[in-house]
């Protein structure tokens, strides 16, 4: 076994091979080892780390001889190693192979992936930021291999054998609709039509009594399947080809930044140029550039500004999600509030990412939505309960109380100055559409006119004196 020396060297490897390869610079090293409050002596403290690591990995290196393992990589240090050699890489590598094919290398592969798992990842750790998001990040993969493994199983007729572990993957996962969905599925397949409806009713239930929300398309459309003992849930015959998309040749990700600043959209440029499957297809300054381009580029995830100038990102995001096939919407702040986190989860986005957060989070988040699930900042997740389950939508004034998130969007721009044209043209709606949406806000309220409407605006706190175009 090697002698990887106390927890704090230790954290200087788990670190770089959280990074798969890409430089980590000092200063980050530094800050994320000793968060706040680095010693005086941090920078040699780390190079005494790494000299000793390096003997530890590369023992029969000669003294002059340059490292191969964890090498310099200005401004920082790398870890070069082969992905066999590393479980956690192995582990994901696994996982994110493409599920097409033969059920059973599917089965194998996900029995394999699952077999390195030793327990929560870096829980040695857990105190430091980076490594709570990453090991928030590999537990994800964890419950997807788990799913991906009960999905072959399925393939393969084995589905008795599988609703215990599924009674308990959703018993211990709730919120997760697959979690419900392959329970559901497995339940049927074994002759237990009651039981599998059953399943779907508890679900249905723990969403509304959590966050609100009734089952996704995807679980009522089961629902209604199972109800019809619709013939495409049997189980498939063993030599038949398994129900998948075609397979493609390369998977790439299609992304667009959209944020007002200039920096924040460079330094995710060049995140994304150094992670393979990224391709970022367009960038946008505000919301209504935003909806203007994502129509155009059609791209498959939004990483969105929650607030920018003209029209700000939760209304952008609301009006994308609103289009007919949108892309996954991943938010971004500064500011990790309940209120921008409860109104992101209501317009429906994948993700709510901290921009303080190490390239690692965003990545996470971003590799999370594409799976179809939805990653929260480990930053702001602890209160999200709290902030979430049980209270009234924070963002609605008094004054305004019973009208939609849309509504609200429209009330804004309507105080900020804009005429039925220029809201038209920034929520890239038909003109006529706005007339009428505003005639009903009108009706609704028991106002006279647009100018009431505005002074309801200001007097309920909706928008701030000095609100405009360019805030």
């Amino acid at each position: 076994m090697l002698d990887l020396g106390g927890q704090r060297q230790q954290a200087v490897l788990a670190r770089l091979l959280v990074a798969r390869g890409r430089s980590v610079p000092m200063s980050v090293l530094i800050d994320e080892l000793w968060p706040g409050d680095p010693p005086s002596q941090a920078l040699s403290t780390i190079q005494g780390y790494v000299s000793r690591l390096r003997r530890a990995l590369e023992p029969d290196r000669a003294p002059r001889e340059e490292a191969a393992v964890l090498v310099s990589a200005p401004p920082g240090y790398a870890l070069r190693a082969d992905t066999d050699t590393v479980d956690s890489w192995l582990f994901e590598n696994l996982v994110r192979a493409e599920q097409g094919g033969d059920a059973a290398a599917v089965l194998d592969r996900m029995e394999r992936a699952l077999g390195l798992w030793r327990g929560p990842a870096l829980a040695e750790f857990a105190d430091l930021p980076w490594a709570a998001a990453e090991a928030m990040r590999l537990d994800e993969l964890r419950l997807l291999a788990i799913e991906q493994r009960a999905e072959a199983a399925l393939r393969l007729g084995r589905a008795s054998a599988l609703i215990p572990d599924l009674e308990s993957h959703a018993s211990a996962h709730p919120l997760r609709e697959e979690a419900w969905r392959l329970l559901a599925l497995a339940l049927y397949r074994a002759g237990r039509q009651g039981d599998a409806l059953g399943a779907l009713r508890r679900a249905r239930a723990l969403l509304r009594e959590e966050l609100g929300l009734d089952l996704g398309p995807t679980l009522q459309r089961l629902e209604r399947d199972i109800l019809s003992q619709a013939s495409h849930l049997d189980t498939p015959a063993p030599d038949a080809a398994p129900v998948e998309a075609p397979a493609q040749e390369t998977s790439v990700l299609r992304v667009v930044v959209a944020d007002d600043q200039a920096l924040v959209r460079t330094g995710l440029r060049v995140i994304m140029e150094n992670e393979p499957g990224l391709e970022m297809v367009g960038e946008a300054q505000d919301g209504e550039q935003a909806i203007a381009l994502i129509r155009r580029a059609r791209p498959d995830l939004v990483l969105m500004d929650i607030s920018m100038p003209r029209l700000d990102g939760l209304a952008a995001a609301r009006r994308i999600l609103s289009d007919a096939a949108p892309p996954k919407v991943i938010m971004m702040t500064t500011f990790g509030t309940d209120e921008n986190l409860y109104a992101a989860l209501r317009a429906g986005v994948s993700g709510f990412i901290l921009k303080t957060s190490p390239p690692e989070q965003l990545l996470a988040a971003i590799h999370a939505a594409a799976d179809g699930d939805a990653l929260i900042d480990p930053a702001v997740t602890t209160r999200l309960i709290a902030g979430f389950a049980g209270r009234g939508d924070p963002a609605v004034p008094a004054g305004l109380k019973g009208l939609s998130d849309g509504d609200l969007d429209l009330v804004k721009l309507v105080a900020r100055g804009l005429t039925n044209q220029e809201i038209a043209t920034t929520l890239a709606v038909p003109e006529s559409d706005v007339g009428a949406s505003l005639a009903l806000i009108l009706d609704r309220l028991a106002l006279l006119d647009r100018a009431q409407l505005v002074i309801l605006a200001y007097e309920s706190g909706l928008i701030s004196p000095g609100t405009h175009l360019g805030s």
